[in-house]
């Protein structure tokens, strides 16, 4: 299992347009081969501020596996105009022991 953890900073003022889209992209990650789960959570601290998190079964079903595929496509239309500056992507895989 690997773990996307995405910091999404989203342009001050567009905080309610980008959750909005989000309504409609969540569904787009979640359908896809080899997504376990995922969500998103606004920063206290900084509004403008999300965190997406998604479980995949592998690296390989996120990249190249969704962001490869048309639904990336859809996803990146409806909210990467809404980043500055771009997310900060990672991933992460369990410690053992």
């Amino acid at each position: 299992m690997i773990l996307e953890h995405a910091l999404l900073p989203v342009a001050p003022g567009q905080e309610s347009a980008f959750e909005a889209a989000l309504a409609s992209a969540l569904p787009i990650i979640r359908r896809q081969p080899g997504c376990l789960s995922a969500s998103v959570s606004r920063c206290v601290e900084e509004p403008s501020l999300y965190l997406l998190q998604a479980e995949w079964e592998s690296l390989e079903a996120h990249d190249p596996g969704f962001r490869s595929s048309a639904d990336y496509q859809e996803w990146k239309a409806l909210l990467h105009h809404f980043y500055d500056p771009s997310p900060t992507v990672r991933h992460f895989a369990p410690i053992t022991g």
